[in-house]
């Protein structure tokens, strides 16, 4: 065998992890560098590198470019029709009229962005945060969150009339498990307000297809709740503990579909607990009647729930393994009571 052939099967083999074989090379091709050159062929076979983490900087949005990527970006993660994008111009005058608009920014590209704009809630001022996005390439570095607490700040340090603002409010999807997770489990927000068909019963998004239920959530700010769970501190046993010693109103069946129990016994306890799948998404796109079912079955649950005294308190994903089902806990009582901070005098 020739030399060049003989090395082409020596270097094929190294890469594969048989290095000793490099030991039946002639001296004078070792003495010319050759093993050095392997070795560094074995090494990245079992040691890839690793792509940096971008350097994220979350700042005001200023330039009227920035507000362009905005409205790019919504398009993006929403895949929304252009009548249903936010115009540009009212962006503009939102921000010039003291709106909250914050984004995620990897050098000029806007990776996030979180917008929010003052209302009007029982006769408070609060925040109404009205959209969050982040960049599907960007979605491992917990950019939500951290756009959030930046926003949490912004509203902190704001003033109406010499009053703070105690209040940021949202809605969102209750079947999606993952906002879920974010608002109740990493956030803090509660809920006694649950919206049918919020926008409508469809828009032009592909993640609105499916009716335009929302949870209105209310995020006390200033309470000690949000400032533990902004800290990584939660009662994360404690819900476990309760979920397991409650029969789920809605809950899954043998087949993956939504089950009801019986709502008399439900609303006599002090808890109700609440199933939803843990990626609806996928069954949206695979099963859409399925997914249907569990919209039926979680809003009779909420709409009774809630207007029979109970507020939704916690949320738990994966609450029987990782690829489980995810959990709300309701409560029975006010938020008030549950969240002191959030009295109104």
């Amino acid at each position: 065998m020739a030399t060049s052939q003989k090395l082409g099967i020596i270097i094929a083999s190294g890469i594969n992890g048989i290095v000793t074989s490099v030991w039946s090379l002639p001296s004078a091709l070792a003495r010319h560098g050759v093993f050095p050159y392997i070795v560094r062929l074995y090494r990245l076979r079992i040691m890839p590198e690793h792509k940096p983490r971008p350097a994220i900087a979350i700042r005001d949005l200023e330039s009227l470019n920035d507000l362009r990527q905005l409205e790019a970006l919504e398009r993006e993660v929403w895949q929304l029709a252009d009548l249903d994008i936010t115009p540009l111009t009212l962006i503009i005058a939102a921000k010039a009229a003291g709106s909250i608009l914050l984004g995620a920014f990897d050098g000029s590209r806007l990776a996030g962005f979180v917008f929010g704009f003052l209302g009007v809630e029982h006769g408070r001022a609060i925040i109404h945060s009205h959209m969050l996005a982040v960049h599907s390439g960007y979605r491992d570095l917990d950019l939500g969150f951290k756009l959030k607490l930046a926003q949490r700040d912004r509203a902190l340090a704001m003033r109406v009339s010499g009053l703070p603002i105690h209040e940021v409010t949202w809605t969102f999807d209750p079947l999606q498990s993952r906002n879920a997770h974010l608002n109740f489990s990493k956030l803090g927000v509660v809920s006694d307000s649950y919206k049918v068909d919020f926008y409508g019963p469809e828009t032009s998004s592909v993640l609105h297809r499916n009716s335009t239920d929302r949870l209105w959530v209310r995020w006390p700010i200033a309470s000690r709740r949000a400032r533990d769970r902004s800290e990584g501190k939660t009662n994360h046993a404690e819900v476990l503990e309760a979920l397991a010693s409650i029969q789920p109103l809605v809950r899954f069946d043998g087949d993956g579909r939504p089950a009801r129990s019986d709502l008399d016994d439900a609303l006599k306890r002090q808890r109700i607990v609440i199933e939803i799948p843990g990626e609806i998404l996928a069954i949206e796109q695979t099963n859409p009647k399925l997914a249907r079912e569990w919209r039926q079955a979680t809003r009779w649950a909420f709409v009774e729930a809630l207007k029979t005294g109970f507020f939704v308190a916690e949320f738990c994903r994966a609450v029987r393994g990782q690829q489980g089902p995810g959990a709300y806990l309701l409560e029975k009582g006010t938020i008030e009571e549950y969240v002191p901070e959030m009295h109104r005098s």
